[in-house]
Protein backbone atom coordinates (compact mmCIF):
# COMPACT_ATOMS: atom_id res chain seq x y z
CA UNK A 1 0.00 0.00 0.00
CA UNK A 2 3.00 2.24 0.14
CA UNK A 3 3.81 4.53 -3.02
CA UNK A 4 7.03 5.91 -1.48
CA UNK A 5 10.05 4.35 0.75
CA UNK A 6 11.50 6.04 2.94
CA UNK A 7 15.44 5.45 3.36
CA UNK A 8 17.66 7.73 4.00
CA UNK A 9 20.98 7.49 2.51
CA UNK A 10 23.58 10.41 3.96
CA UNK A 11 26.80 9.23 5.20
CA UNK A 12 27.39 8.49 8.95
CA UNK A 13 29.77 10.48 10.85
CA UNK A 14 30.97 7.18 11.75
CA UNK A 15 31.51 6.42 7.55
CA UNK A 16 33.26 9.84 7.18
CA UNK A 17 35.60 9.83 9.43
CA UNK A 18 37.96 7.14 8.16
CA UNK A 19 38.33 8.77 4.87
CA UNK A 20 40.44 10.98 3.26
CA UNK A 21 39.85 14.95 1.94
CA UNK A 22 39.08 13.65 -1.73
CA UNK A 23 36.78 10.36 -0.75
CA UNK A 24 34.79 12.54 2.04
CA UNK A 25 33.77 15.14 -1.03
CA UNK A 26 33.16 12.34 -3.34
CA UNK A 27 30.82 10.92 -0.55
CA UNK A 28 29.06 14.46 0.26
CA UNK A 29 28.33 15.11 -3.86
CA UNK A 30 25.54 12.79 -3.75
CA UNK A 31 23.88 14.31 -0.61
CA UNK A 32 24.68 18.25 -1.79
CA UNK A 33 24.76 17.62 -5.58
CA UNK A 34 21.54 19.63 -6.00
CA UNK A 35 22.41 22.39 -3.82
CA UNK A 36 25.51 22.46 -5.93
CA UNK A 37 23.94 22.58 -8.84
CA UNK A 38 21.44 25.33 -7.66
CA UNK A 39 23.99 27.69 -6.24
CA UNK A 40 25.26 27.09 -10.34
CA UNK A 41 22.41 27.74 -12.10
CA UNK A 42 22.79 30.90 -10.00
CA UNK A 43 25.76 31.95 -10.99
CA UNK A 44 25.18 31.21 -14.84
CA UNK A 45 22.38 33.00 -15.36
CA UNK A 46 23.74 36.08 -12.98
CA UNK A 47 27.18 36.12 -15.46
CA UNK A 48 24.97 35.55 -18.68
CA UNK A 49 22.09 37.73 -17.64
CA UNK A 50 23.82 40.74 -15.50
CA UNK A 51 20.97 43.29 -16.05
CA UNK A 52 17.99 41.00 -15.20
CA UNK A 53 18.97 38.10 -12.94
CA UNK A 54 20.93 39.35 -10.32
CA UNK A 55 18.85 41.82 -9.30
CA UNK A 56 16.24 42.58 -6.68
CA UNK A 57 13.51 42.69 -8.75
CA UNK A 58 13.86 39.90 -10.07
CA UNK A 59 14.68 38.04 -6.48
CA UNK A 60 10.94 39.77 -5.39
CA UNK A 61 9.58 38.09 -8.15
CA UNK A 62 10.76 34.51 -7.52
CA UNK A 63 9.96 34.47 -4.17
CA UNK A 64 6.19 35.98 -4.85
CA UNK A 65 5.72 33.60 -7.60
CA UNK A 66 6.66 30.59 -5.57
CA UNK A 67 5.76 31.09 -2.71
CA UNK A 68 2.74 29.17 -3.14
CA UNK A 69 4.44 26.35 -4.86
CA UNK A 70 6.79 25.67 -1.92
CA UNK A 71 3.90 25.59 0.61
CA UNK A 72 2.44 23.59 -1.80
CA UNK A 73 5.35 21.11 -2.11
CA UNK A 74 6.17 21.20 1.95
CA UNK A 75 2.15 19.76 1.97
CA UNK A 76 2.82 17.08 -0.43
CA UNK A 77 5.66 16.24 1.37
CA UNK A 78 3.91 15.53 4.77
CA UNK A 79 2.58 11.96 3.77
CA UNK A 80 5.38 11.24 1.67
CA UNK A 81 7.12 11.01 5.45
CA UNK A 82 4.82 8.12 5.70
CA UNK A 83 4.99 7.18 2.66
CA UNK A 84 2.10 8.10 0.97
CA UNK A 85 1.19 10.60 -1.64
CA UNK A 86 -1.29 13.30 -2.32
CA UNK A 87 -3.03 14.71 -4.64
CA UNK A 88 -5.22 16.94 -3.61
CA UNK A 89 -2.71 19.50 -2.90
CA UNK A 90 -3.19 20.35 -6.34
CA UNK A 91 -7.37 20.13 -6.77
CA UNK A 92 -7.95 21.65 -3.26
CA UNK A 93 -6.49 24.73 -3.83
CA UNK A 94 -8.83 25.46 -6.67
CA UNK A 95 -11.81 25.11 -4.21
CA UNK A 96 -10.07 26.59 -1.54
CA UNK A 97 -9.20 29.82 -2.64
CA UNK A 98 -12.89 30.20 -4.50
CA UNK A 99 -14.48 29.35 -1.23
CA UNK A 100 -12.18 32.01 0.60
CA UNK A 101 -13.62 35.07 -1.22
CA UNK A 102 -17.49 33.39 -1.39
CA UNK A 103 -17.11 33.48 2.49
CA UNK A 104 -16.43 37.00 2.45
CA UNK A 105 -19.18 37.84 -0.11
CA UNK A 106 -21.42 35.83 2.00
CA UNK A 107 -20.75 38.16 5.27
CA UNK A 108 -18.07 36.13 6.91
CA UNK A 109 -15.05 38.24 8.08
CA UNK A 110 -11.73 37.47 6.41
CA UNK A 111 -10.22 36.16 9.46
CA UNK A 112 -13.09 34.06 10.15
CA UNK A 113 -13.05 32.86 6.47
CA UNK A 114 -9.45 32.13 6.41
CA UNK A 115 -10.02 29.54 9.56
CA UNK A 116 -12.87 28.10 8.30
CA UNK A 117 -10.78 27.04 4.79
CA UNK A 118 -8.15 26.11 6.96
CA UNK A 119 -10.58 23.49 8.82
CA UNK A 120 -12.12 22.41 5.13
CA UNK A 121 -8.56 21.54 4.05
CA UNK A 122 -7.47 19.42 7.01
CA UNK A 123 -11.21 17.83 6.95
CA UNK A 124 -10.84 16.89 3.74
CA UNK A 125 -6.96 15.75 4.43
CA UNK A 126 -8.87 13.66 7.23
CA UNK A 127 -11.23 11.77 4.88
CA UNK A 128 -8.18 10.96 2.77
CA UNK A 129 -6.44 9.23 5.70
CA UNK A 130 -9.89 7.08 6.60
CA UNK A 131 -9.76 6.14 2.82
CA UNK A 132 -6.35 5.21 2.82
CA UNK A 133 -6.21 3.31 6.52
CA UNK A 134 -9.63 2.22 7.06
CA UNK A 135 -10.57 1.75 3.43
CA UNK A 136 -7.29 0.29 2.42
CA UNK A 137 -7.30 2.23 -0.97
CA UNK A 138 -3.81 3.15 -2.40
CA UNK A 139 -3.29 6.61 -1.30
CA UNK A 140 -2.41 7.80 -5.29
CA UNK A 141 -6.06 6.30 -5.75
CA UNK A 142 -7.69 8.05 -3.13
CA UNK A 143 -7.08 11.23 -3.42
CA UNK A 144 -7.01 11.22 -7.10
CA UNK A 145 -10.42 10.17 -6.75
CA UNK A 146 -10.86 12.79 -3.56
CA UNK A 147 -9.27 15.59 -6.13
CA UNK A 148 -11.78 14.84 -8.22
CA UNK A 149 -14.81 15.15 -6.65
CA UNK A 150 -13.20 18.61 -5.44
CA UNK A 151 -12.48 19.95 -8.60
CA UNK A 152 -16.06 19.15 -9.63
CA UNK A 153 -17.41 21.03 -6.36
CA UNK A 154 -15.39 23.92 -7.80
CA UNK A 155 -16.72 23.64 -11.42
CA UNK A 156 -20.17 23.29 -9.59
CA UNK A 157 -20.10 26.02 -7.07
CA UNK A 158 -18.84 28.79 -10.03
CA UNK A 159 -21.00 27.56 -12.47
CA UNK A 160 -17.34 27.96 -14.70
CA UNK A 161 -17.81 31.85 -13.76
CA UNK A 162 -15.27 34.11 -11.73
CA UNK A 163 -16.23 35.11 -8.83
CA UNK A 164 -15.36 38.84 -8.20
CA UNK A 165 -15.74 41.05 -5.01
CA UNK A 166 -14.35 43.99 -3.33
CA UNK A 167 -12.37 42.57 -0.38
CA UNK A 168 -11.23 43.64 2.89
CA UNK A 169 -7.67 45.50 2.58
CA UNK A 170 -6.51 43.52 5.16
CA UNK A 171 -7.07 40.19 3.63
CA UNK A 172 -5.33 41.11 0.43
CA UNK A 173 -2.19 42.18 2.96
CA UNK A 174 -1.94 38.84 2.89
CA UNK A 175 0.39 38.42 0.12
CA UNK A 176 0.79 42.39 -1.28
CA UNK A 177 3.06 43.14 1.89
CA UNK A 178 6.74 43.62 1.68
CA UNK A 179 8.93 43.14 4.84
CA UNK A 180 12.48 44.48 4.82
CA UNK A 181 12.21 44.25 1.00
CA UNK A 182 10.84 41.30 0.43
CA UNK A 183 7.35 39.88 0.08
CA UNK A 184 5.85 38.43 2.96
CA UNK A 185 4.56 35.16 1.58
CA UNK A 186 8.36 34.28 1.35
CA UNK A 187 8.59 34.39 5.11
CA UNK A 188 5.57 32.33 5.62
CA UNK A 189 7.25 29.78 3.68
CA UNK A 190 10.32 30.09 5.94
CA UNK A 191 8.53 30.11 9.35
CA UNK A 192 6.72 26.49 7.61
CA UNK A 193 10.23 25.10 6.89
CA UNK A 194 11.46 25.99 9.93
CA UNK A 195 8.67 24.12 12.15
CA UNK A 196 8.20 21.38 9.77
CA UNK A 197 12.30 20.83 10.30
CA UNK A 198 11.65 20.97 13.97
CA UNK A 199 8.47 18.56 14.13
CA UNK A 200 10.26 15.73 11.70
CA UNK A 201 14.16 15.47 12.80
CA UNK A 202 14.11 16.58 16.61
CA UNK A 203 10.64 15.21 18.20
CA UNK A 204 9.12 11.48 18.53
CA UNK A 205 6.30 12.55 16.34
CA UNK A 206 9.19 12.99 13.14
CA UNK A 207 10.87 9.57 14.26
CA UNK A 208 7.61 7.79 14.17
CA UNK A 209 6.52 9.18 10.59
CA UNK A 210 9.55 7.91 8.77
CA UNK A 211 9.24 4.99 10.79
CA UNK A 212 6.00 4.42 9.13
CA UNK A 213 7.44 5.46 5.79
CA UNK A 214 10.43 3.22 6.05
CA UNK A 215 8.30 -0.07 6.69
CA UNK A 216 5.11 0.23 8.02
CA UNK A 217 4.80 -3.31 9.59
CA UNK A 218 7.58 -3.15 11.79
CA UNK A 219 6.27 0.20 13.02
CA UNK A 220 3.28 -1.23 14.03
CA UNK A 221 5.34 -3.96 15.53
CA UNK A 222 6.49 -1.58 17.53
CA UNK A 223 3.96 -0.23 18.42
CA UNK A 224 3.49 2.97 16.84
CA UNK A 225 -0.05 3.45 15.67
CA UNK A 226 0.33 3.67 12.26
CA UNK A 227 -3.41 4.58 11.40
CA UNK A 228 -3.09 7.80 13.61
CA UNK A 229 0.29 9.52 12.13
CA UNK A 230 -0.95 8.60 9.02
CA UNK A 231 -4.05 10.02 9.07
CA UNK A 232 -2.70 13.14 11.00
CA UNK A 233 -0.25 13.64 8.01
CA UNK A 234 -2.64 13.66 5.39
CA UNK A 235 -4.44 16.51 7.96
CA UNK A 236 -1.81 18.52 8.08
CA UNK A 237 -1.25 18.59 3.46
CA UNK A 238 -4.74 19.41 3.79
CA UNK A 239 -4.62 22.54 5.82
CA UNK A 240 -1.07 23.63 4.08
CA UNK A 241 -2.95 22.87 0.68
CA UNK A 242 -5.88 25.55 2.20
CA UNK A 243 -3.26 27.94 3.41
CA UNK A 244 -1.92 28.03 0.12
CA UNK A 245 -5.34 28.81 -1.39
CA UNK A 246 -6.26 31.59 1.00
CA UNK A 247 -2.62 33.28 0.12
CA UNK A 248 -3.62 32.71 -3.75
CA UNK A 249 -7.22 34.14 -3.50
CA UNK A 250 -5.49 37.17 -1.85
CA UNK A 251 -2.95 37.76 -4.32
CA UNK A 252 -5.36 37.13 -7.82
CA UNK A 253 -8.33 38.41 -5.60
CA UNK A 254 -10.76 36.32 -7.52
CA UNK A 255 -11.80 33.13 -7.55
CA UNK A 256 -12.02 31.07 -10.78
CA UNK A 257 -11.58 27.22 -11.34
CA UNK A 258 -9.70 27.24 -13.82
CA UNK A 259 -6.51 28.29 -11.49
CA UNK A 260 -4.73 26.86 -9.40
CA UNK A 261 -4.28 22.84 -11.35
CA UNK A 262 -1.30 24.18 -12.78
CA UNK A 263 0.24 24.17 -9.44
CA UNK A 264 0.05 20.19 -9.18
CA UNK A 265 2.93 19.13 -11.36
CA UNK A 266 5.64 22.03 -9.87
CA UNK A 267 4.33 20.89 -5.60
CA UNK A 268 5.10 17.23 -6.50
CA UNK A 269 8.31 17.98 -8.82
CA UNK A 270 9.48 19.72 -5.73
CA UNK A 271 8.70 17.18 -2.87
CA UNK A 272 10.52 14.47 -5.45
CA UNK A 273 13.56 16.53 -5.74
CA UNK A 274 13.56 16.67 -2.30
CA UNK A 275 14.20 13.14 -1.48
CA UNK A 276 17.67 13.69 -3.68
CA UNK A 277 19.16 16.00 -1.88
CA UNK A 278 20.21 16.99 2.17
CA UNK A 279 18.91 13.37 3.11
CA UNK A 280 19.24 11.35 0.21
CA UNK A 281 16.61 8.23 -0.11
CA UNK A 282 13.79 10.20 1.96
CA UNK A 283 11.68 13.10 1.71
CA UNK A 284 12.83 15.69 3.80
CA UNK A 285 12.67 19.95 4.51
CA UNK A 286 15.21 21.47 3.57
CA UNK A 287 15.48 19.17 0.33
CA UNK A 288 11.72 19.94 -0.82
CA UNK A 289 12.96 24.19 0.08
CA UNK A 290 15.90 23.08 -2.54
CA UNK A 291 13.87 21.53 -5.48
CA UNK A 292 11.31 24.80 -5.56
CA UNK A 293 14.25 26.69 -5.59
CA UNK A 294 15.90 25.27 -8.49
CA UNK A 295 12.91 24.97 -10.16
CA UNK A 296 12.31 28.79 -10.16
CA UNK A 297 15.67 29.55 -10.57
CA UNK A 298 15.69 27.53 -13.72
CA UNK A 299 12.77 28.40 -15.17
CA UNK A 300 13.36 32.11 -14.60
CA UNK A 301 16.55 31.95 -16.37
CA UNK A 302 15.12 30.17 -19.09
CA UNK A 303 12.59 32.52 -19.52
CA UNK A 304 14.49 35.36 -19.63
CA UNK A 305 16.87 34.11 -22.40
CA UNK A 306 13.65 34.29 -24.64
CA UNK A 307 11.92 30.38 -23.45
CA UNK A 308 8.26 30.46 -24.65
CA UNK A 309 5.17 29.52 -22.84
CA UNK A 310 5.65 25.92 -23.03
CA UNK A 311 9.33 25.87 -21.39
CA UNK A 312 7.84 26.17 -17.84
CA UNK A 313 5.38 22.34 -18.29
CA UNK A 314 8.61 20.89 -19.89
CA UNK A 315 10.86 22.12 -17.61
CA UNK A 316 8.77 20.65 -14.36
CA UNK A 317 8.26 17.32 -16.46
CA UNK A 318 11.63 16.38 -17.12
CA UNK A 319 12.62 17.53 -13.97
CA UNK A 320 10.16 15.29 -12.69
CA UNK A 321 11.29 12.25 -14.51
CA UNK A 322 14.62 13.33 -13.79
CA UNK A 323 13.64 13.32 -9.91
CA UNK A 324 12.12 10.18 -9.95
CA UNK A 325 14.98 8.49 -12.00
CA UNK A 326 17.00 9.56 -8.92
CA UNK A 327 15.31 8.53 -6.32
CA UNK A 328 14.69 5.18 -7.67
CA UNK A 329 18.41 4.80 -7.94
CA UNK A 330 19.52 5.91 -5.02
CA UNK A 331 16.86 2.83 -3.73
CA UNK A 332 18.70 0.06 -5.58
CA UNK A 333 21.99 1.38 -3.92
CA UNK A 334 20.57 1.20 -0.44
CA UNK A 335 19.02 -1.74 -1.37
CA UNK A 336 22.53 -3.12 -2.66
CA UNK A 337 24.58 -1.67 -0.02
CA UNK A 338 22.27 -3.23 2.66
CA UNK A 339 22.77 -6.73 0.88
CA UNK A 340 26.57 -6.24 1.12
CA UNK A 341 26.56 -5.36 4.42
CA UNK A 342 24.56 -8.58 5.82
CA UNK A 343 26.39 -10.95 3.26
CA UNK A 344 29.77 -9.40 4.99
CA UNK A 345 28.31 -10.25 8.30
CA UNK A 346 26.70 -13.02 7.60
CA UNK A 347 28.98 -16.06 9.36
CA UNK A 348 30.61 -18.29 7.64
CA UNK A 349 28.87 -22.05 7.71
CA UNK A 350 30.52 -24.68 10.07
CA UNK A 351 32.70 -27.15 8.15
CA UNK A 352 31.07 -30.59 7.48
CA UNK A 353 32.04 -33.05 9.76
CA UNK A 354 34.16 -35.94 8.30
CA UNK A 355 33.12 -39.70 8.72
CA UNK A 356 35.53 -41.72 10.62
CA UNK A 357 36.17 -44.85 8.62
CA UNK A 358 35.67 -48.00 10.88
Amino acid sequence: MQSIESNALEPTKAELRGLSGAARLLRLIPVYGLVMLTVGLILLFSVLLPDTFPTMLNLRSILADKAIIAILSLAAMIPMVTGKIDLTVGYGIVLWHILVISLQVAGVPWPIACILILFAGAFVGFLNGLLVEVAKIDSFIATLGTGTVIYALALWHTGGRQVVAQLEPGFYKLSTTFVFGLPITAYYVLALAILLWLLLEYLPLGRYMYAIGANAKAATLNGIPVARYTMLAFMASGALSALAGVLLASKLRIGQASVGLEFLLPALVGAFLGSTTIKPGRVNVWGTIIGVIILAVGISGIQQFGGSFWVEPMFNGVTLLVAIGIAGLAQRRKAAVQFGVTQAAAPEAPPAPKSSET
